[in-house]
C-alpha cells in the first residue's frame, strides 16, 4: 500500500511537470513588449528588461528580467501549493475514519513532514518572492533589481531543493521519506535509534531544505540591495509604498534567521553521517530546539509581513480612500521584525526551562500582539465610511483581515504559560496555525494574484468563478480548522495517524471542510490558467478604475504605457472587463 502511494504521488508530480511544460510553451508564444523604466541599474546603468528575449523555453531558462523571474517564482509556489494541497487530502481521508487503513502510518508521518515543508519553504516564501520580484522595481522606478544574475541564481536553487525534499516519494531503492515532522526534533532527525530516519532520505531532505534556505538568503540580500540603491528619483523613504517596507523588513529577518537553520541543518547532517553528537547526548535536543526555533518563530512573520503588506496595498484601492495611519503601519511592521526574535521559546514551555525566563517569553510573546493588532485597527478604520467595492481581491483582503484576527488571538492564549501548557502539542496548534497559513498567508496571496492578474497577464479573469473561489475557500478554511481548534480543547494530539472513537465527529468535519477547500482550489486553477490563455484582453491601464479616488499607482503606470507599446507595434485594443 505505502508503495502504491508513493507511486501515485509521483506519476502526479510527473503530471504537473508535463502540464507545465506545455503551458510554458503556450504562453512564449505571447509577446509582451518591455518599455523602459526611469532608473539606473546598479553598477553601470545596463538595463536588462530591455534586451530581446529568446523564444519558447530557452527564454525561461535563461532570463534574467524580474518580471520573468517573478512569474517562475510564482508558477513554481502554485505547483507547490497543489503538491501539499494533495498531500493534505490524503491525510484527511485517512483521518475521517479512526480505524482507515487507506495509507500506513509512516506513510502518514512521511506526507504530514512533507506537508508542512511543502507549504512553508515552497509555497510561502516562493510566492511572496513572486510578487516582491515583479512589482517591487516597478513600484519604486527601478529598471530592475540589483543583482539580475543573483535574482535567477536564487530562483533555480528552488526545482532542485524540491526534488530532494519529495526524493523519498519516488520509488529510489532503499530511499523512503523523511518522517521527523517539518521541526526535524533530534534525536530523532539525527538517526538515534536507527529505524526509518536512518535511511538517506532523510540526508536528502536536509539538503533540500538548505538550498531552500540560500535561496532565500540571496534572494533577502538582493531586495535590500535594489530597495536601498535602486529607487528612481521621486521615490525617498517618506513615500516608499507598504509593500516594499514589509519586503525590505521581511529580508532583514531572512538574514537574521535563514543562516542560523543553515548552520543546524549542516551540523544536524554531521550527526547523521561523520559521528559527531551536536543534537545527541545530555542537552543536544534542547539545543536542537533552540536553534530551530530561533529561526521558527521569526519565520513566520517572514511569512506573514508581506502578505500583511499586500493587504494594506489592496484594501484601500477597493475601499475608495487612503490606508490609515500609513506611518503607524510601517512602525509596527517595524516593531515585529524586531520583537519576532524575542518570542522563540513559548515553543518550549513544556521543556522545563526555568520559570523565569519563560516568563520573559511570555512578556514578549504577549508584547507582540500589539503592533498587530495596530495592522487590524487601521484595516478596520480605512474601511470605515469607505466606498467599499466587493470584488475579488477585496473579498480575499476581507477574508485575510478576518481570518488573521482568529489566528492572532488564539495565538494570544499560546503565549500564556498555564494555557500554553495544557494545549500544547493538541490540535488547538495546528488549528491556530493554519488560521495564519492558510487563512492569512494564502488569502493575501490570493488577493494579489486577482488583484494584479489583469497586469501580469493582459487579460482578466472570470468574476463569477473568483468569487466562487473565495467563498469556498472562506467556508472551507473556517470549518477545517475551528474543528481542529476545538479537537485541542477536546484534548485531540497532534500527529496522529490514528484517534480515539469520541473525536470521530469533529475529525469529520474538519475532512468536510478540507474536501470544500479542496473544490475551491480547482475552480481557482481552472479560472487562472483558463482566463491567461483565453480571458478577455484588457485594454485600460486603469483595469480598476483607481484614478477616480487619487490610488492610481507606480506599477499601472507601467502597465499602461505598455499598453500603449503595444498598440502602436500592431496590437489592437479590445473591451474592457472589470470585477463589479
Amino acid at each position: 500500500m505505502e508503495l502504491t502511494g508513493q507511486l501515485a504521488l509521483t506519476v502526479l508530480m510527473g503530471a504537473f511537470l508535463l502540464a507545465v511544460l506545455a503551458w510554458l510553451s503556450r504562453v512564449s508564444q505571447v509577446g509582451i513588449p518591455v518599455p523602459a523604466l526611469g532608473g539606473s541599474g546598479y553598477g553601470g546603468g545596463e538595463s536588462y528588461a530591455n534586451e530581446e528575449k529568446p523564444a519558447g523555453v530557452i527564454r525561461w531558462l535563461t532570463t534574467v528580467d524580474h518580471k520573468d523571474i517573478g512569474m517562475l517564482y510564482g508558477l513554481y509556489a502554485i505547483i507547490a501549493f497543489a503538491v501539499g494541497g494533495l498531500m493534505v487530502v490524503v491525510m484527511r481521508l485517512e483521518l475521517l475514519d479512526a480505524q482507515a487503513t487507506l495509507i500506513s502510518n509512516s506513510f502518514y508521518n512521511s506526507l504530514l513532514t512533507s506537508h508542512g515543508i511543502t507549504m512553508l519553504f515552497l509555497f510561502g516564501t516562493p510566492i511572496i518572492a513572486a510578487f516582491a520580484n515583479y512589482f517591487v522595481p516597478l513600484l519604486i522606478g527601478a529598471d530592475d533589481m540589483a543583482f539580475p544574475r543573483i535574482n535567477a541564481i536564487a530562483f533555480w536553487l528552488l526545482p532542485p531543493g524540491a526534488l530532494l525534499i519529495w526524493a523519498g516519494f519516488f520509488p529510489l531503492p532503499e530511499i523512503i521519506p523523511a518522517q521527523t515532522a517539518w521541526t526535524m526534533y533530534a534525536p530523532l532527525s539525527a538517526g538515534a535509534g536507527m529505524g526509518n530516519q536512518a535511511n538517506a532520505g532523510v540526508d536528502l531532505f536536509l539538503l533540500g531544505l538548505h538550498l531552500t534556505g540560500v535561496s532565500a538568503t540571496m534572494g533577502a540580500i538582493n531586495f535590500i540591495a535594489t530597495i536601498f540603491t535602486e529607487r528612481g528619483e521621486k521615490v525617498s523613504w517618506a513615500n516608499l509604498d507598504i509593500f516594499s517596507w514589509t519586503i525590505l523588513t521581511q529580508s532583514g529577518l531572512i538574514l537574521f534567521a535563514f543562516p542560523l537553520l543553515g548552520s543546524a541543518l549542516i551540523m544536524l547532517l554531521f550527526d547523521r553521517n561523520f559521528g559527531t553528537a551536536f543534537f545527541i547526548g545530555e542537552g543536544g535536543p534542547m539545543l536542537w530546539q533552540h536553534l530551530f526555533w530561533f529561526f521558527g518563530h521569526p519565520e513566520v512573520y517572514i511569512l506573514v509581513l508581506p502578505p500583511m503588506g499586500i493587504v494594506s496595498y489592496v484594501l484601500p484601492r477597493f475601499a475608495g480612500r487612503r490606508l490609515f495611519g500609513f506611518n503607524f503601519i510601517v512602525y509596527s511592521t517595524l516593531a515585529i521584525g524586531v520583537l519576532s526574535f524575542g518570542v522563540w521559546a513559548h515553543h518550549m514551555f513544556s521543556t522545563g526551562m526555568d520559570p523565569r525566563l519563560r516568563l520573559s517569553f511570555m512578556a514578549v510573546s504577549l508584547a507582540i500582539a500589539i503592533p498587530s493588532a495596530v495592522k487590524v485597527f487601521n484595516w478596520i478604520t480605512t474601511l470605515w465610511n469607505g466606498q467599499i467595492r466587493l470584488t475579488t481581491p477585496m473579498l480575499f483582503a476581507l477574508g485575510f483581515v478576518s481570518n488573521f484576527i482568529i489566528g492572532g488571538v488564539t495565538g494570544g492564549f499560546l503565549a500564556s504559560i498555564p494555557v500554553n501548557l495544557i494545549l500544547h502539542d493538541t490540535y488547538y496548534i495546528v488549528g491556530h496555525f493554519h488560521y495564519i497559513v492558510m487563512g492569512a498567508i494564502a488569502f493575501a496571496g490570493f488577493a494579489g494574484l486577482y488583484y494584479w492578474f489583469p497586469l501580469y497577464t493582459g487579460r482578466m479573469y472570470q468574476k463569477t468563478l473568483g468569487k466562487m473561489h473565495f467563498w469556498l475557500s472562506m467556508i472551507g478554511t473556517n470549518v477545517t480548522f475551528f474543528a481542529m481548534i476545538l479537537l485541542g480543547y477536546g484534548g485531540m494530539p497532534r500527529r496522529y495517524a490514528t484517534y480515539l472513537p469520541e473525536f470521530a465527529t469533529m475529525h469529520q468535519v474538519a475532512t468536510v471542510g478540507a474536501m470544500i477547500l479542496l473544490v475551491g482550489q480547482i475552480i481557482f486553477v481552472w479560472n487562472f490558467v483558463q482566463s491567461w490563455l483565453e480571458g478577455p484582453i484588457v485594454d485600460d491601464g486603469d483595469p480598476w478604475d483607481l484614478k477616480a479616488s487619487g490610488l492610481y499607482t507606480a506599477e499601472w503606470d507601467w502597465f499602461d504605457r505598455k499598453l500603449q507599446t503595444a498598440v502602436t507595434d500592431g496590437g489592437e485594443p479590445a473591451a474592457d472587463s472589470g470585477d463589479e
